[in-house]
């Protein structure tokens, strides 16, 4: 890992003494893995991203005291977004949204596949770590953040083309990343 890279742990230490910077670059790390979760459990895209939302201001109020031990952020936020779901499970049952909600939360969660999402993940993010850090950016602008091939060449100063032709490469290399560490 080369010094410009800083791990989760850095940034947890960092947030954890109150860096705002820190906790947003963890949040656009994780909004979108935390979101799915969420929308697995819940199945409503709204209550999907209130569910977020609840996850990291929980995160943001717990990460002072949090010990990180593995090298992913992730399954500690996956388990507050779990927790979080249930919350809002129980309030829609409470509500009379829907009828069948606490008895199905166990069969929604299959612990190995979130263990194989979270290696898959960890997979990922330990290949994008090895990319060059131009590859890194435009990855991080247009598969994190969003952004269109035109905004991440505007941001980094380069093609579109350019853009467009890493990212299909990088692409390619984290699916192929995701299906060994599927497959093994």
């Amino acid at each position: 890992m080369t010094d410009d890279v800083i791990d989760d742990r850095a940034l947890v230490a960092r947030a954890a003494a109150g860096s705002d910077e820190a906790f947003r670059t963890l949040y656009r790390s994780y909004v979108r893995p935390v979101y799915w979760v969420a929308f697995g459990l819940v199945g409503i895209a709204a209550d999907a991203e209130d569910v977020t939302q609840e996850t990291f201001v929980t995160a943001w109020r717990k990460i002072p005291s949090l010990r990180l031990e593995g090298v992913s952020l992730l399954p500690w936020l996956a388990t507050i977004c779990r927790l979080q779901a249930q919350n809002r499970l129980r309030a829609r049952r409470r509500h009379g949204s829907h009828a069948q909600l606490d008895a199905e939360i166990p069969s929604l969660v299959d612990v190995e596949a979130q263990v194989v999402e979270a290696e898959t993940v960890a997979a990922i993010l330990a290949a994008v770590d090895r990319l060059s850090e131009l590859d890194r950016e435009i990855f991080r602008l247009c598969a994190a953040e969003g952004y269109g091939y035109e905004a991440a060449a505007a941001s980094l100063g380069v093609t579109h083309g350019t853009v467009r032709n890493r990212l299909s490469r990088i692409r390619s290399r984290m699916r192929a990343t995701a299906m060994e560490t599927e497959t093994s």
